[in-house]
């Protein structure tokens, strides 16, 4: 278990370093998800009513778009020379791989969704406070969400790195798995922008569930999901 967790630090080491001297990848989602949001709110100009009760569904449909994007080039840009296959050729468990872009991609994900969510209240006049009814239950609701979909996208963006229209399929499949994650985050994150505020328990409950039992499922059939 050790050498599993260092395997995996190592690779995320490696992911930090790769994205931090080029900077294309956080650069290029944070960009695309600012555009998302400012074209949401010239598109639908919502009341404070009614942002409070879109907003949630509004803002997981643009960490949706930001996840599709940043989670797609998690293996691809591996077969450029081939450093999947020297990976795959280390003394290490094919999991450890997969968790360390995991945990890469939560926190490119995580980094760039609390870079958003100020300028996701500015333009939605939502008000993020008081912090211990409103936004810690948030920041616990964006982890739990974000995990969720960073743990089914780079599942599958493993799966499609080897398919010819990896570019479609990715997010075809995204969408169809992460109905629920993206349900429970939803009604969860609406729920913390009313007036009054107020968490629920069975989307909580959900999110974490899903999180348990996709990266069990993730752990339990690693050395599966890079065979071509």
């Amino acid at each position: 278990m050790f050498s599993l967790f260092t395997s995996a630090l190592t690779i995320l080491a490696k992911e930090l370093r790769l994205e931090f001297r080029t900077r294309e990848l956080l650069t290029t989602t944070i960009v695309f998800v600012l555009m998302v949001v400012v074209l949401f709110s010239f598109t639908f100009e919502p009341t404070a009513a009614e942002s409070r009760r879109l907003g949630g569904g509004l803002l997981w449909i643009a960490f949706l778009f930001a996840g599709s994007l940043m989670l797609h080039p998690s293996f691809t840009r591996e077969h450029s020379n081939d450093t999947l296959a020297a990976l795959r050729l280390a003394p290490i468990e094919p999991f450890a791989i997969l968790l360390g872009k995991l945990l890469a991609n939560f926190l490119f994900l995580l980094f760039a969704e609390l870079l958003l969510l100020p300028v996701f209240a500015v333009f939605y006049d939502l008000s993020l406070l008081p912090l211990t009814t409103r936004l810690f239950p948030l920041t616990l609701v964006l982890l739990l969400g974000t995990f969720g979909l960073v743990s089914a996208g780079t599942v599958f963006a493993a799966i499609s790195a080897h398919a010819r229209m990896r570019e479609l399929l990715l997010p075809v499949l995204l969408l169809i798995v992460l109905t629920p994650v993206l349900i429970s985050a939803a009604l969860a994150t609406s729920s913390l922008f009313a007036d009054p505020p107020e968490l629920p328990r069975t989307a909580l409950v959900l999110l974490l569930s899903f999180d348990v039992v996709f990266l069990t499922a993730a752990w339990l059939f690693g050395e599966y999901l890079f065979e071509e």
